[in-house]
């Protein structure tokens, strides 16, 4: 007897259209409240901002569903629909609508009711009752049989990618688990750097420029080949599936925007990973209100002198070159004033990390991500020179910036599901070799259903990055669609680790067990970014913008 559902794609197509039904139910709704003379107010956005974060989450369900069933619809016409894509797809359909019916859960504690701006949820039901026999413990049970079958292969399901995406993918995923998954847990208990040779494999590999031209020394692929890599990198190790995530800031900064000189200097080097970048924005007082930045610049003749204050700066002792966003006009206040420095610096060592004269620093250490380290940064008569201002323009700084932080949400998305990939090989392999009152554990319901849980939001958040990331390469904007699948992809990767540790109980807990690195490395993945909160207010504003 099959477990797959009649008809299935066409219900999946059906899920997808009653959740985005509800989601313009909702915004309709909530336009009314927040909308003053046809344009958003945004003190009345701000008081209704538990609803407008709840609709950016009822977007990102709807189009994580339209996104799967796009992907069922292709594989379908290949003929490689089968139970392993099949089962996940529709247990991520049902709790999907069950929670747009229900309450969607924003984070451990805030839930989003569509009831609570009157939209009702009626119009779910009828799908809902349709997938309701394809959630059962058989099917839940099959699911898990499943994984066992597919462990060391990159997915349970078919990617559904070309031939030359899917070779990539498979390269990456053999090197991490030759080059990364044995060492991980050793770097991060030792709280050592990532080593130099290991870098430079990557380099070898072309990591560091993926997406750049191949007139710079880039492969010239697009970003659904940063996020197949990204996630390998990830699985083995966050801060692995980290380390290009300031080389494309950098050179998505310098091919945009800088000048033909600039381009020649810094491109090559940060392609071949002989230049490690590291991005300066963030400060004490800031956050993610980039606009208040106080780091302020001077220039006298050729030379810009940098005083301040940065925090949060990864990777940045080791660090060759500094996307450096400063205070260039001080009688602007707000985001015009800010500029973009490509500043260059020494690399440091253990003994002198920030050997630059005008520049000091100390670590700030960190429960995990680790591999790059943390750090805060003091500059109190640094030096740039004047023909490192990124495209030789002032008050430019935020503009360019901000036309990078789709791909830093697409890249930080595939982090995210390399994270809960990895928590779920954990799982897996745990719950299948402990074994309780004579069977192992992963015959219990509750385990069970866990790992087919992760399995089904692991499946769906690939399908939103993927289409993020395509949507990017199309040339089109996409900060709607990236910010939708960092959103989710960042607590299925929590929801993942947490429950990764809970089936393996105290073992778990346990500084020793690579599980535990784990749950520590998923936490950021909510903050940095774009916070949770940040990420669903940019969200809802795109969707009540068009709101009637």
């Amino acid at each position: 007897m099959t477990l797959i559902l009649p008809q299935l794609p066409d219900l999946l197509d059906q899920a997808a259209d009653a959740a985005a039904g509800l989601v313009t139910a909702i915004a309709g709704a909530l336009g009314g409240r927040v909308r003053q003379d046809g344009r958003l107010d945004r003190a009345a956005l701000d008081d209704e901002q538990h609803a407008a974060h709840g609709l950016a989450w009822a977007a990102a369900y709807a189009e994580t569903l339209r996104q799967t069933a796009a992907w069922a619809r292709a594989l379908e016409a290949e003929g490689r629909f089968g139970e392993a894509e099949a089962l996940p797809a529709q247990i991520l359909a049902h709790e999907y609508l069950s929670q747009l019916a229900g309450g969607i859960p924003m984070n451990q504690g805030e839930f989003f009711r569509p009831a609570d701006v009157f939209a009702p949820a009626e119009r779910l039901g009828a799908v809902l009752g349709r997938l309701r026999p394809g959630v059962t413990q058989a099917v839940k049970w099959r699911i898990v049989e499943l994984l066992d079958e597919a462990r060391g292969r990159p997915s349970l399901e078919a990617s559904g990618l070309d031939e030359t995406l899917e070779a990539i993918r498979d390269q990456f995923c053999a090197f991490t688990a030759e080059k990364i998954t044995p060492h991980a847990h050793g770097w991060h208990l030792r709280d050592e750097l990532i080593p130099l040779e290991l870098l430079q494999e990557l380099g070898d590999l072309g990591v560091f420029g993926l997406t750049a031209p191949e007139e710079w020394g880039g492969s010239g692929l697009g970003k659904v080949a940063m996020c197949v890599v990204s996630e390998a990198l990830s699985r083995g190790w966050i801060g692995t599936g980290s380390l290009g995530t300031r080389s494309e800031i950098a050179g998505e900064l310098i091919m945009a925007h800088g000048t033909p000189e600039q381009k020649a200097r810094f491109l090559p080097g940060i392609t071949s990973g002989e230049i490690i970048p590291t991005a300066v924005f963030t400060e004490p007082e800031a956050g993610s209100d980039l606009g208040s930045l106080r780091t302020r610049a001077s220039r006298d003749g050729e030379v810009w002198t940098v005083h301040g204050a940065k925090t949060w700066i990864t990777h940045a002792a080791r660090a060759d070159l500094m996307t450096l966003l400063v205070r260039t006009d001080p009688e602007k206040k707000d985001h015009r004033g800010l500029s973009m420095f490509l500043a260059e610096k020494p690399r440091g060592t253990d003994a002198a990390p920030f050997p630059a004269k005008g520049m000091t620093g100390g670590e700030i250490k960190v429960i995990g991500y680790r591999g790059m380290k943390e750090y805060e940064i003091g500059f109190d008569g640094f030096e740039v020179p004047h023909a490192n201002l990124l495209g030789g323009v002032e008050g430019q700084g935020f503009v360019q910036l901000m036309a990078t932080f789709e791909s830093a949400r697409i890249q930080t998305a595939a982090r995210a599901i390399g994270v809960a990939q990895n928590a779920l090989d954990l799982a897996l392999d745990y719950a299948l070799a402990r074994r309780q009152f004579g069977e192992p554990i992963a015959r219990f319901p509750r385990v069970a259903n866990k790992l087919a849980m992760m399995a089904a939001e692991i499946l769906g958040a690939r399908r939103l990055a993927w289409f993020a990331a395509r949507t990017k390469d199309e040339g089109r904007r996409c900060d709607l669609e990236a910010g939708m699948a960092k959103l989710t992809a960042a607590r299925i990767a929590w929801a993942a680790a947490d429950n990764a540790v809970q089936i393996h109980g105290g073992t778990g807990f346990a500084l020793e067990t690579p599980v535990s690195r784990v749950l520590a490395d998923a936490r950021i993945l909510n903050i940095f970014e774009g916070a949770g909160e940040i990420q669903a207010q940019v969200i809802a504003r795109r969707l009540l913008e068009g709101a009637n």
